[in-house]
């Protein structure tokens, strides 16, 4: 029962937080997804080492160089908000990875390279997208269209999949996910993303929201198997404990990270 009420205690505190900075945007949004950015790369960067080094907090320099290249990343965003400059600033941390990668040689592996600049992206750069979404015109109404996707999503494919669920979606990875699951969380996204444009005044638009939700929530899906896959790569059960009942940043966010630059650019496209 503690660990009930301590899951729910901190499943409130997040959506109020997030809720706010979605809300209110600009630079607490910012500093929010940020700070998640940088937690979220932390963990992804300690499952990534051998077992008997993750209980070490000391940053090797490719981490740092990863560390930095959020940062810049979430820097430029702030005062350009060009796409074209995001660009130059993935190019420039390639080659910083690959000029240390040389100067250390042999003391870091093609390997190790690859999952820094595998970690920004999946993490800091892909997560970034929901400062960018809701910061866009008309972004206060479509940012929540990630949460609706992956969330929303993974609610009702857990219903779904209790009530229906027959056929094993993909079993070695995830043996309790279910084709039906998987089907029913999509038209639960879309149901929930069309009533939602109608409620908040988009009903000219409502048919394009409840697709984005639907295909939103399909990508979603494989956001959360593809942090289960790491997971169990690297045979770790949460990547971290920073929010109590419910593990660490990629744990709670593992479908929004991949869903946010899909539902930014369909938005784009067709809102």
């Amino acid at each position: 029962m503690a660990g009930f009420k301590e899951r729910v205690l901190s499943a409130v505190i997040l959506v109020a937080v997030l809720g706010a900075a979605l809300l209110y945007g600009s630079w607490f949004l910012w500093i929010l997804m940020l700070f998640s950015s940088l937690a979220g790369f932390f963990e992804f960067t300690r499952a990534m080492r051998d077992v008997s080094e993750r209980d070490s907090m000391k940053p090797d320099i490719l981490e740092i160089i990863g560390y930095a290249g959020i940062i810049a990343l979430y820097i430029v965003i702030l005062f350009s908000n060009s796409a074209i400059y995001m660009l130059y600033t993935l190019i420039l941390l390639v080659i910083a990875i690959m000029i240390i990668y040389v100067l250390q040689y042999p003391r870091h592996s093609t390997a190790d390279m690859m999952q820094i600049f595998f970690g920004v992206v999946y993490v800091g750069f892909m997560l970034l997208f929901v400062y960018m979404t809701r910061m866009s015109p008309n972004g206060i109404r479509t940012v929540w269209l990630i949460f609706i996707s992956s969330w929303i999503c993974d609610t009702a494919a857990y219903l779904s999949g209790m009530t229906l669920g027959k056929h094993k979606l993909v079993p070695r990875l995830s043996p309790k996910k279910s084709v039906e699951g998987a089907i029913g969380g999509v038209i639960g996204s879309a149901v929930v993303g069309f009533i939602y444009a109608l409620i908040i005044g988009m009903s000219d638009t409502a048919l394009f929201v409840a697709l984005i939700a639907a295909v939103g929530a399909v990508i979603s899906q494989f956001g959360d198997l593809l942090a289960s896959a790491i997971k169990r790569d690297h045979e770790i059960k949460d990547y971290g404990s920073i929010i109590p009942g419910h593990g660490g940043i990629l744990d709670r966010f593992d479908s929004v990270i991949i869903t946010a630059p899909i539902v930014y650019i369909l938005t784009q496209v067709l809102i």
